[in-house]
């Protein structure tokens, strides 16, 4: 009867057919490495592995109690030989594993430029590096090409045994970047880079996806990743080139809503300031950029005089708590820089204002203005027109 149930169940064995062992048979260099370093080190672990799972076995069947020839021997408690064996063989496998983990470790580093595209080729001096600018949406991706000027969104293309320089980021919560043909994954955060180096190695068109989940949309969240020859992937940025649209901030900020399932399209030109906006967290027009903030930090803050500038602004989104006022949140109307005595706004100076008093609103006027009316002090976070998030 048990026989019957297994032969019964092999006819399922069909559907492993359909399985993609992309991580073990990949298309470039560096996923060919880290499937060797898997490889070797699950060989290295096998060799007390399999030996145990004998040993368990064949004690199991030597020792049963039907067994009355096996030797019974209540009083042994030690054996050196044993001991060596038990202890000596997995510390030298240790050794091995650490010593394999440490230099691949290194030497697999994504943030590691690359010294060959293949197994005994090296990267040619004058060869310079594929560079791609990555952006992780809700729940999109965004590949920027800034050495040609364009972008697409769920789908990019690199020349064959090029070297890829990825540099990675993300406009929403952290994702993680990954094509299982071409490298490991590598995680994407808001306001942070993080890089990538990787060669593909075989044309073809292989599957990129999120490996990190992100919401309501993650699933349809993956991308077509086009390795091509030099004459192709020329051809595919020429194709890419003649599409009439453009990656402005007014265009991105729309791309940047949340969205399912979106089908791959390209841009024939990209602001070139666009990914350091991305990354600086400031691609809103009106926003105050990271590396603004690091710079006003480094300098020992706003000071005194700053303390003008920064006002409150209630929520109008926001719910009312139990004392009938909504939430305040900080803004920085604007940054003030020394010149004759005073502090100036866009080129001009303006004298330190007397008035101590916190402004409010948004549009607000630049220090030493009046102010606006109470009735015009509140506004919708939704059209942030004048001060900037800090």
């Amino acid at each position: 009867m048990s026989r019957l149930r297994l032969l019964a169940l092999l006819p399922l064995l069909a559907f492993l057919g359909g399985c993609d062992a992309v991580v073990l048979n990949p298309a470039g260099d560096i996923a060919a490495q880290q499937r060797d370093l898997l490889v070797e080190s699950t060989l290295l672990m096998l060799i007390i592995i399999v030996p145990v799972m004998i040993a368990t076995v064949v004690f199991a069947w030597r020792y049963r109690a039907s067994n009355k020839e096996a030797r019974y021997e209540p009083e042994w408690d030690h054996s050196t030989h044993l001991e060596l064996v038990i202890w000596s063989v997995p510390l030298l496998i240790i050794i091995c594993l650490g010593a394999l983990t440490w230099l691949g470790t290194h030497l697999l580093d994504p943030y590691r430029d690359l010294s060959r595209v293949a197994p005994g080729k090296a990267v040619a001096a004058a060869e310079q590096p594929l560079e791609v600018e990555v952006v992780a949406l809700d729940w999109k991706w965004l590949f920027i090409y800034p050495q040609y000027g364009i972008a697409s969104v769920n789908e990019m293309a690199a020349p064959v045994d090029r070297p890829i320089e990825f540099k990675i980021t993300s406009a929403t919560v952290m994702n993680a970047f990954y094509v299982p043909a071409l490298a490991g994954m590598v995680y994407a955060m808001a306001g942070m880079e993080t890089k990538l180096h990787a060669v593909i190695n075989q044309p073809g068109t292989y599957r990129g996806i999120s490996s990190n989940y992100s919401g309501a949309g993650f699933s349809g969240m993956h991308f077509d990743f086009k390795g091509m020859s030099d004459a192709d992937f020329n051809s595919w940025i020429a194709g890419v080139k003649s599409s009439n649209s453009h990656l402005d901030t007014p265009t991105y900020i729309a791309l940047e809503k949340p969205s399912e399932n979106e089908p791959a399209h390209h841009y024939g030109a990209v602001d070139p300031k666009l990914y350091d906006a991305i990354l600086n967290m400031c691609a809103e027009p009106g926003k105050m950029c990271e590396s603004q903030m690091a710079a006003i930090d480094a300098k020992g803050g706003m000071g005194l005089e700053g303390v003008h500038n920064v006002t409150q602004l209630a929520d109008a989104k926001a719910a009312a708590g139990p004392d009938g006022q909504a939430p305040q949140h900080t803004f920085v109307a604007s940054l003030c820089t020394q010149a004759d005595g005073g502090y100036g706004v866009g080129g001009k100076s303006i004298p330190v204002p007397a008035d101590m008093s916190p402004l409010v609103g948004a549009g607000l006027p630049p220090p030493g203005a009046a102010a606006p009316p109470a009735s015009n002090s509140t506004a919708s976070l939704d059209q942030p027109a004048g001060p900037s998030r800090s």
